[in-house]
This record gives structure tokens, C-alpha cells and sequence, in this order.
């Protein structure tokens, strides 16, 4: 005789269809989660009694008002907003959720501000075509609103009102501040996760990313649905195969580097992924493992 498990059927469900409510896809009883027709980037909402959660608030207002419609088709709770990155899909729209709906708080790794302060406005370019306003900064909901709730090395547990959202931060990955975002089984695991698509290594630090990708898989348990940045959600061993396919990546370019230091990007048409990302992987893991070794001086 055999007993139910609840976090083997919220693992057997991520394999199978989930119901779709008011442009959602709901995973559960309370969390949901919503794709951009343009860049593909997931917003997530957890629902709790008291308040509302937000991860991710899109690349404008554009994109902002929409998800704001989006939000009260489900609810009319106050809102909070986490920010998994900074990077301008996931929160260009910080400035429309606070205008128009009174948000108090925006949480975010902290090292978002700092690498908003450095590249905020260089970022503005990448809008173009889907948010004009926000890549001319023209009108007051395309200003740049920074996180004010920062998140350090101790995990952060909101009450949500019945329902606690978990904020943590397992290393420098896709970025140096992916911040996660875990209830009830569900993992907003922003750009560290990619489905449909290769990841994206411009701003990454590879080893580093490969070990927080390990250190997902180490808490299967409490996570059996995971929600990359982009795409559709998936199960723990997509996790898995992301982070061996990364492994797989990171020892040919390695051995590219070494063997041939002039002409390392012969490994490209060899490595795992796109060209772009590729040479991306490439860059990345030279000028990280050239930083690590300075300051080991």
C-alpha cells in the first residue's frame, strides 16, 4: 500500500497541462505565471490572503499596464514586487507598478542597485520597438525605479497571508544578483533557468553559475516546479540537464582556452549552444577566471 505525496504530484503535474485563467498559467492554488509576447520574459504572482506578490515587472509601461490588468483579473490585494535580476525585461516596469498602484515595496538582490546605477540607462536601448517611451525616458512611469528592500545573504520570508514566499540567493549566476523566489513547491528561478531558448552569458560567471545550478537540484524537494526567466515552466530535471549541458560547455571552452589562447573561439561550432551565446561563454569565462586569478595575487 502506497501513500500520496503532495510534492509527487506537484512534480508529476509539471509535466502535464496547467489550467489557464485570465491570460495565467496557474500552477497551483495561488501562484501563476504569464509570459510577454515579446521577449518571452515570465512575470510570476503568488496570491496569499493579505497581500500579493510580483516577480518580475516587464520592460516598460507598456508592458507594466498590461501586467497590472493582468494582476487584478486575479486579484485586488495590495502589491509587493520582487525583482530576479537587473536586467531591463524583468524590471523596467518597477516605475508603473508604483505610480498606479501605490506599491511600497521592490525587493532585489542587493547588488541590483548598484549594477542599475552602472548600466540603467545603456539599457534603455534594448526596449526599442517594444517600449519607445522607456528607451527615450519620456514620461514619468519610464523612470528607473530601484529596489528599496534589499536582500543580503540571509533569506527573506514574506507573509503573504496564508502563504510565505521565500526570498534567497544562492551565488553569482546569469548576473551577480539572481535573487530566487520559492512557495509551495513553486521556484521563480529567473534568467538561471532558460527554457526554449539558450541562456544568456553577457553579464554571467559560469563556474559560479554551474554551482548554484547544483545547489537547486540539492532542494528538489521543496521545489518540484521551477520557473525559468524565460519560457515554460519546468521540473527538476530539466534543471539537471541545464546544469550538465553548462558542465559540458565550461570544460570545452576551458580546454579551447588552454590549448589554443589566440584562437579559442575554434570551440564554438563544438560547444552546446548558439553561436552568440557561444562566444559569450567564451569572453565570459576567460575574463572571470583572469579576474579570479588577480586577486588571488
Amino acid at each position: 500500500m502506497t501513500t500520496s505525496n503532495p510534492a509527487e504530484n506537484i512534480a508529476d503535474s509539471a509535466k502535464t497541462n496547467y489550467p489557464v485563467v485570465a491570460g495565467w498559467t496557474q500552477l497551483n492554488g495561488h501562484t501563476y505565471v504569464r509570459s510577454s509576447p515579446e521577449w518571452g520574459a515570465n512575470t510570476g504572482l503568488i496570491v496569499g490572503s493579505e497581500k500579493a506578490l510580483v516577480i518580475d515587472t516587464g520592460g516598460g509601461p507598456r508592458q507594466a499596464k498590461e501586467l497590472v490588468a493582468a494582476v487584478r483579473e486575479i486579484t485586488d490585494l495590495p502589491l509587493t514586487l520582487a525583482n530576479t535580476h537587473a536586467h531591463y525585461d524583468h524590471l523596467f516596469g518597477n516605475a508603473y507598478f508604483r505610480n498606479h498602484e501605490g506599491v511600497m515595496d521592490i525587493w532585489a538582490h542587493h547588488s541590483v542597485v548598484r549594477d542599475l546605477l552602472e548600466s540603467g540607462l545603456l539599457q534603455r536601448k534594448f526596449v526599442r520597438g517594444v517600449e519607445p517611451e522607456m528607451e527615450k525616458a519620456e514620461g514619468l512611469d519610464t523612470e528607473i525605479d530601484y529596489p528599496n528592500r534589499l536582500l543580503e545573504e540571509t533569506p527573506v520570508d514574506l507573509d503573504l497571508g496564508g502563504v510565505t514566499a521565500t526570498l534567497f540567493f544562492l551565488g553569482r549566476a546569469h548576473s551577480e544578483g539572481d535573487m530566487l523566489v520559492g512557495a509551495d513547491g513553486v521556484l521563480f528561478a529567473g534568467d538561471i533557468v532558460e527554457e526554449g531558448g539558450h541562456p544568456s552569458f553577457e553579464d554571467s560567471f559560469p563556474h559560479e553559475w554551474q554551482r548554484v545550478l547544483g545547489k537547486i537540484i540539492a532542494i528538489d524537494e521543496l521545489y518540484p516546479i521551477v520557473v525559468p526567466g524565460h519560457g515554460q515552466p519546468v521540473d527538476m530535471d530539466f534543471v539537471r540537464m541545464q546544469f550538465h549541458k553548462l558542465r559540458q560547455g565550461i570544460r570545452v571552452c576551458e580546454a579551447a582556452i588552454h590549448e589554443a589562447s589566440t584562437d579559442y573561439t575554434k570551440a564554438i561550432p563544438v560547444l552546446p549552444y548558439g553561436p552568440l551565446q557561444s562566444r559569450h561563454l567564451l569572453q565570459r569565462l576567460k575574463k572571470t577566471t583572469a579576474r579570479a586569478a588577480s586577486s588571488e595575487d
